[in-house]
């Protein structure tokens, strides 16, 4: 019998179900563990005995058929099984306190809540805005509000999969864009710091083209901190330079060693940030702490302002109404008088 003419192969029920033996509390433990490093510390935020646990990650490996760990005296690292496990675990768990969460409520159980993503990488006065209208209208409520700390793509995925409930984040592209079921309200437009070397011939301008930046080695980053952005600026500065790459900080939380960094380097370069990473620098020269002589960087602007990004409140579309509103008023509270909506519901 030829390969084409063989029998199609069939699975049993029980090839294609999750093992009986199997629990949540296994896919908690895994994730306390890929979280944490290491058996002792997961055990620690688990209030469970580290031996234990050891053992019931050996079980859930048993039931699944494979390593899902590499051990080592440095900690414990996912197995290629154990990465996509892990992954299912997050969205299992997720989907399941969702729908808890849900259910008691629904069932006038419990105070609703509802779990907003603020990322580090945006202006700080939007920042603490958003957070002052959100903590009064959830308080106004009877609403309790959660801050969640994790990075946002393009996409919005950890709201999309039910990882949160809503984020401030940046748009990068039109809001007709935005996987569904996300809703949405625009905040404004903003755009990043440039700074400069001052010997460069923009500096005494105070603009420098884009073909001229793309031409610099400029330090911005990391992509992990905002990967739609970053992308989508990189993208942007490929169009005039195909071979354009970003250079990572040296540290990334100090503006002041990015920028005596850059005005030491060799050829010069040049510093993208944020608007939150310049708050409270007046526009102008600022002189690298040590040594003195090393030169000035100036901020500049971006002629044509192409690197501009839209800060938008997001959520999900299938969030009770209550929540919804919650999250509208919030948007219109920070939007000019006539908000610029990118809700889909009609």
């Amino acid at each position: 019998m030829t390969q084409s003419q063989a029998e199609p192969v069939r699975l049993t029920p029980a090839d294609t179900q999750a093992p009986q033996a199997l629990e949540l509390r296994h896919l908690r433990y895994l994730v306390a563990v890929a979280d944490a490093g290491t058996f002792t510390h997961a055990a620690e935020q688990l209030f469970i005995a580290q031996p234990t646990l050891s053992q019931q990650i050996g079980r859930l490996e048993q039931l699944v058929g494979t390593p899902l760990l590499h051990r080592g005296r440095d900690g414990v690292r996912l197995t290629a099984a154990g990465a996509v496990l892990l992954d299912v675990s997050r969205d299992v768990l997720s989907l399941v306190d969702h729908g808890v969460s849900r259910t008691r409520q629904a069932a006038g159980l419990g105070r609703p809540r509802l779990r907003v993503v603020m990322p580090r990488t945006l202006p700080g006065a939007l920042t603490v805005s958003t957070a002052t209208l959100l903590r009064s209208a959830t308080t106004a409520a009877d609403v309790d509000l959660v801050w969640m700390d994790m990075p946002l793509d393009a996409g919005f995925s950890p709201i999309r999969q039910h990882h949160a409930d809503a984020g401030l984040g940046w748009l990068t592209a039109g809001p007709g864009a935005l996987p569904a079921p996300l809703d949405a309200m625009t905040l404004g437009e903003f755009d990043p710091d440039l700074w400069i070397p001052a010997s460069h011939p923009a500096a005494s301008r105070g603009t420098i083209t884009l073909t001229e930046m793309a031409s610099l080695q400029v330090i911005h980053g990391p992509r992990r901190a905002s990967p739609g952005t970053y992308d989508r600026w990189l993208d942007v500065l490929r169009t005039v330079n195909p071979h354009f790459a970003f250079t990572d900080p040296p540290f990334r939380h100090s503006l002041p060693v990015a920028l005596a960094f850059a005005a030491t380097a060799n050829p010069p370069a040049a510093v993208l940030t944020g608007r939150t990473a310049t708050a409270g620098i007046s526009p102008g020269v600022i002189r690298p702490l040590q040594p003195a002589d090393t030169g000035d960087m100036i901020r500049v602007s971006i002629a044509g302002r192409p690197l501009t990004a839209t800060a938008a409140l997001v959520w999900n579309g299938d969030l009770p109404r209550p929540l919804q509103q919650i999250l509208f008023d919030t948007a219109d509270g920070l939007t000019p008088p006539v908000p610029a909506s990118l809700s889909r519901a009609g």
